[in-house]
């Protein structure tokens, strides 16, 4: 804060009246504090008593995309028991694929001190973090990598899990394979679709553009997508869903039709293996992925300055039925 008064030519109590909302501050120089304020990167600091002390806040932050997923309400539950074992709490805050949203939610945790920040990121922007890091804030993405920084890093091996995909349908003589996953712009969708190419290309089946479909996963837009592969004139007889929404609602799309393609889903869901057929999944251990992202956090809050760490986490396939069939 003397940083920001020295350079607005102001006195520490007009930093503090206008950081705090107060009234009694000419607009004119009000503008010229919050000037200084966005030059410098400063942020509120809701902890400065427990920092002065030289005490953690006891809690670390953990942005998603959307807490009422069920893959991040695992992945939620698998940092909660790491830091269970340091003595922290967790904060959770869902960004909704906003990046906006994301750095607003971001740099309120920093706002409030926490001692390390986990990050699903929704953009590609993360330099607003820059200052955060200097200042020793670790700061571990997870599922998606940082746009433009270097960070740590923990990731599920999006593009082997497609490929995996792609050779068992291959296997059961499917040529016509169709691909059914999220936005493009995001980066497990389009890491996807990157093996799902890949697939193609060592199966020796030619990448058809016609049997792809990227874009947001609703019931409606997954259905429209399912119907136009299905009724091509060389129609697709199996599909690789692109995540564990996408997946239902190809389910839901198809229940009560006597044709039905082949299918194997990227992520595990709950019932998969009880539906008829069972579904067969590309599976990750999703705890795992939270787990590992955890505990990388807390070696940085422990000391560690190695270079940045990128792990990938492992996939497998799980044969249950639906992908095992031949073409019709």
């Amino acid at each position: 804060m003397n940083d920001v008064a020295r350079l607005a030519g102001v006195s520490l109590k007009t930093v503090s009246r206008v950081v705090n909302g107060e009234t009694g501050v000419h607009p004119t120089t009000a503008a010229r504090v919050l000037a200084a304020i966005d030059q410098l990167g400063f942020r509120r600091n809701l902890g400065a008593r427990n920092l002065r002390r030289g005490s953690s806040t006891g809690t670390i932050g953990l942005l998603l995309e959307d807490v009422a997923n069920p893959f991040y309400s695992v992945l939620t539950r698998a940092v909660e028991e790491v830091a269970r074992q340091f003595g922290r709490h967790v904060m959770t805050g869902s960004s909704d694929e906003d990046p906006e949203r994301e750095r607003e939610l971001a740099l309120e945790f920093c706002a409030r001190r926490v001692d390390g920040l986990l990050v699903v990121p929704a953009g590609l922007r993360h330099g607003y973090l820059v200052p955060e890091i200097h200042a020793g804030m670790p700061v571990v993405f997870l599922d998606r990598p940082a746009g433009d920084i270097v960070a740590d890093t923990v990731l599920v091996d999006n593009l082997g899990g497609t490929v995996e995909a792609v050779r068992h349908l291959a296997q059961y003589g499917h040529r016509r394979i169709a691909f059914l996953g999220d936005a493009a712009t995001i980066f497990t969708a389009s890491e996807r679709l990157r093996g799902f190419r890949e697939g193609c290309a060592r199966a020796e089946i030619r990448f058809d553009e016609e049997l792809v479909s990227m874009g947001v996963p609703d019931e409606r837009g997954t259905s429209a997508a399912l119907d136009r592969v299905l009724n091509l004139p060389d129609p697709a007889t199996a599909v690789v869903s692109g995540n564990n929404r996408i997946t239902v609602h190809v389910l839901r799309a198809l229940a009560g039709r006597t044709r039905r393609p082949a299918l194997v889903g990227f992520d595990d869901f709950e019932l998969a293996d009880l539906l008829d057929p069972p579904v067969s999944v590309i599976s990750h251990d999703t705890g795992a992925l939270g787990k590992a992202a955890a505990e990388l956090l807390f070696a940085r809050l422990s000391g560690d300055d190695s270079p940045p760490h990128r792990v990938i986490s492992p996939v497998r396939l799980i044969p249950r039925g639906s992908g095992e069939v031949s073409p019709l």
